[in-house]
């Protein structure tokens, strides 16, 4: 039987991490985050349960090593998750903050897009899911960074979706509210309304 992979970003905590182990039973996981450490511990529960993960430690912003790391992987799924958020007004947003912020949450997703796409146009299959965010369609104060680039994933997907259909490749976005995890301003502990992660995870699946 031929053994699928999913590749994950943003894997080793949260939103990322639920995703990642909610596949395993069905993908092969390739877990992409910055820690390794974290990306270990993900591996080992992934294998214990019966499943296989590799673990890869990359800095998603650095295009040139997101482009080297991932030539080879053919990729069925790829769920382009990794993300920041630093909610304040925009005076007080320094540039740093701003450019962290695209490139996480933008320029990040072309990275890896970019790296995995060919492959799925050549088999003439594929799945690209892009976490989103209820933001990208609503805005809030303190968000003009982050609520931008989640209005720029949005225009992203839209137009890579009517790119690849005819392909065979698919691309959806799943758009959750709050969730449970340490995202954000608020203590995960006081968002008694909020989404789990495994909530998310469960989306994808069904997607």
């Amino acid at each position: 039987m031929e053994v699928k992979t999913a590749l994950v970003t943003g894997a080793s905590r949260g939103i990322g991490r639920a995703i990642a182990l909610r596949l395993a039973s069905d993908y092969l996981i390739v877990a992409v985050a910055r820690s390794r450490a974290e990306l270990d511990s993900l591996a080992a529960e992934i294998r214990e349960a019966g499943g296989d993960c590799t673990p890869l430690a990359l800095d998603l912003t650095d295009g040139p090593a997101v482009a080297r790391a991932l030539a080879g992987i053919d990729a069925d799924v790829v769920v382009n998750n990794a993300g920041v958020g630093i909610i304040k007004p925009l005076l007080e947003t320094t540039p740093d903050e701003w450019h962290r912020q695209v490139d996480v949450n933008f320029n990040a997703l072309y990275h890896v897009t970019r790296a995995l796409l060919p492959g799925m146009v050549a088999r003439r299959r594929g799945h690209v899911v892009i976490i989103g965010s209820i933001s990208g369609r609503s805005t809030f104060a303190g968000g003009a960074a982050y609520t931008g680039t989640k209005h720029a994933v949005m225009a992203f997907a839209e137009c890579l979706l009517l790119e690849v259909r005819d392909e065979g490749v698919k691309v959806s976005v799943v758009s959750p509210g709050g969730v449970a995890t340490g995202f954000g301003v608020i203590d995960p502990a006081a968002k008694t309304w909020a989404l789990k992660p495994e909530d998310v995870a469960e989306a994808v699946a069904q997607v």
